[in-house]
């Protein structure tokens, strides 16, 4: 693990990981008419899910297309038109890539939103009536009814919250340090630091 990548493992959420599912969605002809949420927030953590966030919520709305086949329509001129071409259909295989990609979207939402329920409703400081209601609203619409399914994305969201712990942060800045030139940590206690932020500090979504 270089050091950059050591810095960059202490965010829980970043819009590089976003744009990386979009890239996922917009490769190959969608499915259906798709349209993706987009929006930001109080934390800094990009959201993008098919479900439009809770009301008072500023996001952006990303078109992913439509498998129509309809011939596009003539110009209302009168003139001659070249006949429409039909849109693309997916294949099979982009189809099943679609839909895992969109289920990691719902899965991802779903865990992140468990983690902010639990930090928020656990913690000391005062927590809006309205930011509790749209965490509520987002497990309700993302999280999985199938109670084995259901238990993984609690446990996920588990260790989401270790992951961004200030235990972690902690070890992943060790981790570094230890890394920077002119260190004199031996190659065995670099080992056994690397070793626990593996096991303990590597979150499950991104």
């Amino acid at each position: 693990m270089s050091r950059n990548s050591s810095r960059r493992s202490r965010q829980p959420a970043t819009t590089a990981v976003a744009v990386l599912f979009l890239g996922a969605l917009l490769c190959g002809p969608a499915t259906a008419s798709s349209i993706v949420y987009k929006w930001v927030d109080q934390s800094g953590t990009v959201h993008l899910s098919t479900s439009k966030p809770a009301a008072g919520v500023k996001y952006e709305t990303l078109n992913l297309g439509s498998t129509s086949s309809k011939a596009s329509k003539p110009a209302s001129s009168g003139g001659t038109v070249a006949p429409g071409r039909p849109a693309p259909t997916a294949s099979p295989a982009q189809v099943a890539q679609r839909s895992e990609v969109l289920s990691s979207l719902q899965n991802r939402e779903c865990v992140i939103a468990l983690e902010a329920l639990d930090r928020l409703t656990s913690g000391t400081k005062p927590t809006s009536a309205t930011e509790l209601t749209r965490l509520k609203q987002t497990t309700e619409v993302n999280c999985s009814r199938d109670a084995v399914r259901r238990r993984e994305q609690e446990e996920m969201a588990a260790k989401l919250r270790v992951a961004n712990g200030p235990e972690c942060v902690a070890a992943r800045n060790k981790l570094v340090e230890m890394m920077a030139p002119g260190s004199k940590a031996t190659r065995e206690s670099l080992q056994s630091q690397q070793a626990y932020v593996d096991e303990h500090c590597i979150a499950p979504v991104q």
